[in-house]
């Protein structure tokens, strides 16, 4: 499976910044050792069920050490017996983008 997560605690710093926060929820994810990326808005981990949604337990917990809530923000593509699909569905857009799929 491939889980989308964003992380954020109500409470930020003095100008209202959340990312010294959501950095220790990408350290959760990064050490993990599940394939994963970040980008501007979410955060993608790829793997099985228990052990993608413990990663993100474990990264709101961390999320929550510093604020007395967080949002969650989680969308999931559940699909069995794919494995590496955080670079094979985006190949797989390419090859329709150039005309080769």
């Amino acid at each position: 499976m491939i889980v989308a997560f964003s992380i954020s605690p109500t409470a930020g710093d003095d100008d209202g910044g959340v990312s010294a926060a959501v950095a220790e929820a990408v350290r959760v994810v990064r050490e993990s050792g599940l394939p994963n990326e970040t980008n501007a808005m979410f955060t993608n981990i790829e793997g099985e069920w228990d052990e993608v949604m413990a990663v993100v337990k474990r990264a709101v917990d961390v999320v929550a050490t510093t604020s007395p809530r967080v949002g969650l923000v989680l969308k999931a593509d559940i699909r069995p017996g794919h494995e590496g699909q955080l670079a094979a569905k985006v190949q797989r857009i390419e090859e329709h983008l150039d005309g080769t799929g």
